[in-house]
């Protein structure tokens, strides 16, 4: 009896360990070349590391950061060294010491960038780079917080996205560098920025954003009717081609206003331009400014402005160069009418004089004439056309 008993209690005890034989036994992964083969099994955790990671949690920071040091002095080779810099790393952060954080974060994101540890230390940072571009600035030698680290946030945001490129991170770090450059108004690069988020990153969310930031980053640009326009150019063509995909949100923005302002901003730039060649004597200039002026923006306020003033112009320039010129009465009359001022283009003639009756003598009357007669009434087609009134 007591072998049987002996023989059931190990049977059952087989029998209860059968599963989990089994299920390690039948634990495989695929290879490279999509062959079965048994999972290697997880390493475990150094101690030293585990206690390193109990004192972050504990939140000693000074003893996580001497037993990483400690164990990366005892295994110079080993690659678990990355997962001892992180900790490292998080220790710093933890002590209030980001930029000495971000050097353990940096050698594991450029020597041990195939470990767990590598996407990790990016994400730490990311953090510290955002904190940087919202304006925390760095320990001045360990002491009060002087230096300002704008420029450590915009390369910490361009290694990102270079290191992990198409990845959830590196579109955080592509909006967070506009953003940046939008903030401190520097607006050539913001939209550089902006501008390579919507080419890396056409399916993201914030797409929208990016690229109504990009019109507003190229208008942003134009100075003023004495600089150079190429913002506005650039403006233009976004605008439109955000009407064209996407309406609604166009139309939610007022394309239709920020194309008229950037239409009569672009007038501007050249009626100033004339005005500049007026003032220093170079006629053919000027009119050359004003020509292209109402070819391009005929409707435009400095249309009309530039069409005022083109008489002195074309008083100075030769019968030759006029012949050239296009017809400023025509357009005059087109777009600013004929009851505002005389025809633009035609130098005023000279009047004949009307006679005084009070002064001049009577003539002679010639013999066999008919004289009128002053009491018949005069048909419309006897009487003198009144002069017009400029």
């Amino acid at each position: 009896m007591a072998a049987v008993r002996f023989l059931l209690t190990t049977l059952l005890v087989a029998l209860a360990f059968q599963p989990v034989l089994a299920f390690a036994q039948s634990d495989y992964e695929l290879d490279d070349l999509d062959l079965w083969k048994p999972s290697e099994a997880p390493q475990s955790l150094n101690p030293m590391l585990q206690q390193a990671q109990l004192a972050l949690a504990n939140n000693e920071g000074a003893r996580a950061i001497a037993l990483a040091d400690n164990f990366m002095e005892q295994n110079p080779l080993s690659p678990a060294r990355a997962e001892a810099l992180l900790i490292k790393g998080d220790a710093l952060l933890s002590m209030d010491n980001e930029w000495q954080a971000l050097f353990a974060y940096e050698e594991v994101a450029r020597r041990y960038a195939n470990t767990a540890s590598f996407v990790p230390a990016l994400e730490r940072e990311f953090d510290v780079a955002r904190a940087y571009a919202y304006g925390l600035r760095r320990r001045f030698l360990g002491t009060f917080r002087w230096i300002d680290a704008g420029d450590d946030a915009q390369e910490i945001f361009i290694r990102i996205q270079e290191r992990l490129p198409g990845s959830e991170l590196a579109e955080k770090a592509g909006m967070e560098l506009g953003d940046y450059y939008f903030r401190i108004r520097d607006m050539p690069l913001a939209a550089d920025a902006y501008d390579l988020f919507v080419q890396n990153y056409p399916r993201s969310r914030q797409v929208v954003k990016a690229r109504l930031r990009l019109i507003y980053s190229y208008y942003a640009q134009f100075k003023g009717p004495e600089f150079e326009g190429k913002g506005l150019e650039e403006a233009t063509v976004r605008l439109k081609q955000l009407q064209a995909d996407e309406p609604a949100v166009a139309q939610k923005i007022g394309s239709e206003s920020l194309l008229i302002r950037i239409y009569e901003s672009e007038a501007a730039r050249l009626k100033s331009q004339a005005d500049w060649y007026t003032r220093v004597h170079d006629w053919i200039a000027a009119e050359l400014s004003v020509r292209a002026l109402v070819q391009k923006y005929p409707n435009s306020v400095a249309a009309i402005e530039a069409l005022r003033t083109v008489p002195a112009i074309l008083e100075q320039l030769p019968a030759s160069v006029i012949k050239t010129c296009p017809n400023y009465a025509a357009l005059r009359l087109a777009i600013v009418g004929i009851d505002r001022a005389e025809p633009v283009g035609i130098l005023p003639q000279p009047q004949p004089a009307l006679p005084n009756t009070s002064q001049t003598k009577p003539e002679t009357p010639v013999p066999g004439a008919i004289e009128p007669d002053p009491n018949a009434a005069q048909g419309p087609e006897n009487q003198v056309p009144p002069r017009s009134v400029p």
